[in-house]
């Protein structure tokens, strides 16, 4: 048997059967706690979920993000679905779209399934870092996203870059990767080489397979190998096809 007896602070007695005392050094246990709280949480005042929402300023992973694909995709329905989870946290967005696609209205980001939000607007010399920067001013912001965002120049994307950067507001841009003629749209190519992280936005050829390109139909029906970059249409312009049938319908131009 063992007794206790007294030591000095920071030890333990044992006093042992042949009756000799001894002090043995009592260890204390540490728990290490987190220094901060992990940067993918929704940080609400100074906890996790009451209170209202930081500021985007103090978000500390802001990142760019390039969401691409082809055409009839889903990108806008991806776009309105992520800022509808911002809002049901209390966060607010801002979307921003091109001013002259008004396939769901001037100033209106609208999916084929019907769901649609308002979004400001902004034209080819638009200052998109000065858009930010001054709806920050108004608001928090937890998120900005760009819908068609092909159709940035290269010069806009850059600002969105430097909005992640200085402002520390994360931007998410969803668009199309190539156009008709199978070549990179400036902005979805800057984009390619700026953004922190790229995802790609799945959907299929007739055939089943992956579809990468899209090919733009003429009154008669044929696919065109010519013409603007730029022509806001939908499914009776455009069709997505895999590589191999868009060399098909192109005539294998090489």
């Amino acid at each position: 048997m063992t007794a206790k007896g007294s030591c000095a602070e920071g030890r333990d007695a044992e006093v042992g059967g042949s009756g000799r005392q001894g002090c043995r050094v009592i260890t204390p246990k540490v728990i290490a706690f987190p220094s901060v709280l992990p940067t993918d949480l929704p940080r609400r005042g100074a906890g996790v979920l009451p209170g209202p929402a930081a500021p985007a300023t103090h978000t500390p992973m802001a990142k760019l993000y390039f969401h691409y694909s082809t055409m009839n995709a889903g990108k806008s329905t991806l776009l309105l679905q992520a800022a509808h989870n911002y809002h049901e946290m209390g966060m607010e967005t801002y979307l921003l779209t091109a001013d002259f696609d008004d396939r769901a209205g001037v100033g209106q980001i609208g999916s084929r399934i019907g769901l649609a939000r308002e979004a400001d607007i902004y034209g080819p010399s638009a200052d998109l870092f000065a858009m930010i920067e001054a709806r920050l001013a108004r608001g928090a912001v937890a998120c900005v996203m760009v819908d068609e965002a092909q159709w940035l120049s290269k010069s806009q994307v850059w600002q969105l870059a430097r909005a992640v950067d200085d402002l520390r507001v994360p931007v998410m841009c969803y668009g199309l990767r190539v156009d008709f003629r199978g070549e990179l749209f400036p902005g979805s190519a800057t984009l390619l080489a700026l953004a922190d992280e790229m995802r790609e936005v799945r959907t299929i050829c007739h055939c089943g397979k992956k579809a990468t390109m899209v090919i733009r139909k003429g009154p008669d029906g044929k696919a065109l190998v010519d013409g603007d970059q730029v022509q806001v249409g939908g499914n009776e312009t455009y069709v997505s096809l895999c590589r191999k049938h868009f060399r098909e319908a192109t005539g294998d131009r090489t």
